[in-house]
């Protein structure tokens, strides 16, 4: 006498979860007979880096962007130099920004009243004199605490300097290792943008005259 066939699930309750009864796969194991994924290679990089920034929402690590793609950091930087070189060479209307580490895509100088007027933006916000030369001081000479900016300038700039970071301009970017703990303050990449500059090595050089910070 044959074994009886077995029967066929009656309801959902008979059927398995999803998954049941199979192994699952470690989650760190490569597909079985697939090859490792290769990075991309040196003339693909750069419209892929391109495209990256172009998403990113904020400034990301350049370590990032090669981790991503699985690149040196190395490679990435020769490809983010091919980029800010093409743009400006070929007068596009984009730029490639850098704040340490991180770089973000950013539009050309020149476009700025154009897109304040098709954006609707404010164009009478201007920065007062005593904000432009607090965030001169930063800038050059970045980082400071506020004690050492008012000692600079020889004023106090407490209202000032809550306006520029209000203005996304100046970051709190570290603290001192003293009492109390002073912060101390950098410029943003939103100040990289405002002034169309690629990085801060873009800043004009100082007069000698002002090259030695007076003492604090």
């Amino acid at each position: 006498m044959s074994d009886p066939e077995t029967p066929l699930p009656q309801t959902s309750q008979d059927l398995p979860e999803p998954g049941e009864g199979l192994v699952p796969a470690r989650p760190d194991a490569p597909p079985a007979d697939v090859p490792p994924a290769e990075g991309p290679s040196p003339a693909e990089l750069p419209a892929l880096l391109e495209s990256l920034l172009f998403v990113a929402p904020s400034p990301t690590p350049v370590s990032r962007l090669a981790q991503v793609l699985g690149v040196s950091e190395a490679s990435v930087e020769t490809a983010m130099t091919r980029i800010s070189e093409g743009y400006i060479q070929g007068d596009r209307g984009l730029r490639v920004l850098r704040k340490g580490d991180r770089v973000h895509l950013t539009t050309a100088p020149q476009a700025a009243p154009h897109i304040e007027r098709f954006l609707g933006l404010d164009l009478s916000t201007k920065l007062s004199g005593a904000a432009l030369e607090t965030l001169a001081v930063i800038a050059y000479r970045q980082p400071l605490t506020r004690t050492e900016v008012e000692a600079i300038r020889g004023v106090g700039c407490d209202g000032v300097l809550r306006t520029l970071i209000s203005r996304e301009l100046v970051e709190a970017v570290g603290r001192l290792e003293q009492p109390g703990r002073p912060y101390q303050y950098g410029t943003t990449v939103q100040f990289l943008q405002y002034f169309g500059l690629e990085s801060l090595d873009r800043l004009p050089p100082l007069p000698e005259s002002a090259a030695q910070p007076p003492p604090v």
